[in-house]
């Protein structure tokens, strides 16, 4: 396997999941002068190269020129485009190409791209930013052991990294590790604001719902292989405060209101790749 401090890694777009992405393999011992990113906007571009010390350009291109990875990191309304105008130069170098879009299929990729291109799919997440991600992986049949273990290598600077077996599984991690950590986001927010209501301080309220969040997660990450109702059943007391919140939320129907939800996350990653994955 190629060391990280000499692989040679191009990111096409560099919004805040290539800017995880970037932290997390110069933490793991990339090399800065190896890294380049491909972002349309100037200020963007400054900012990057002030922040990491990577390379920037504004020219897609130029880019991908002599990289081992290409990671697509654009927007899934703006793929296509982009992989097209790329396939020329990728059907010359053949690099493993992983695409952080939601939704669009491997097919669709290797559509664009052509053959013999090796294409893997990853959905990270935001706390990928501080190398505390969940990414899920797939690739089809044509991947080889070689460019698997190397994306793993790559996605595995930021966090957890799982292979899925099927590819429509990517939208159900799309939907929940993918967008998971706004639904957290969400739970705490709502806490704090019950809790201004009944009148506590508004600083107090979301400086303690925000620590209990923060909390949780490194109480939960402590554990190589966390129980989350074992953990869940630790915090519950019988006939205590918590008994009765979660009572509560039994009654209100939480379960099937979290299994909604879920559902309808990966239905829009699936209807994102019909949308986007098939554009002539």
């Amino acid at each position: 396997m190629t060391a990280l401090s000499s692989l040679r890694i191009t990111l096409i777009g560099g919004g805040n999941m290539a800017r995880g992405l970037i932290g997390g393999l110069i933490a793991k011992g990339a090399n800065p002068a190896y890294i380049t990113v491909a972002e349309p906007d100037a200020a963007g571009r400054d900012a990057l190269q002030r922040n990491f010390g990577v390379a920037v350009t504004g020219d897609n291109a130029c880019a991908v020129a002599g990289a081992r990875v290409i990671v697509l990191a654009v927007k899934p309304q703006i793929m296509a485009q982009v992989v097209r105008a790329l396939a020329p130069t990728l059907q010359l170098s053949r690099p493993l190409v992983i695409s952080v879009a939601a939704g669009i299929r491997s097919a669709n990729l290797a559509g664009w791209i052509g053959p013999d291109v090796p294409v893997v799919r990853c959905m990270p997440n935001r706390p990928a930013l501080i190398g505390a991600g969940a990414s899920g992986l797939y690739a089809d049949a044509t991947v080889g052991a070689a460019e698997r273990a190397l994306a793993e290598q790559v996605l595995a600077s930021t966090g957890l990294a799982l292979w899925v077996n099927r590819e429509g599984d990517m939208d159900l991690v799309t939907a929940l590790s993918g967008s998971g950590p706004a639904y957290f986001f969400r739970l705490a927010e709502l806490m704090a604001e019950a809790a201004i209501a009944q009148g506590l301080d508004a600083t107090v309220a979301r400086q303690l719902a925000a620590q209990t969040l923060a909390g949780a997660g490194q109480l939960v990450a402590s554990e190589t292989s966390p129980d989350l109702a074992r953990m869940r059943a630790e915090v519950t007391s019988r006939g205590g405060t918590t008994e009765a919140a979660l009572n509560c939320f039994g009654a209100l129907a939480l379960d099937s209101t979290v299994a909604a939800a879920m559902q309808a996350a990966a239905q829009r990653s699936h209807e994102l790749a019909e949308q986007f994955g098939d554009q002539p």
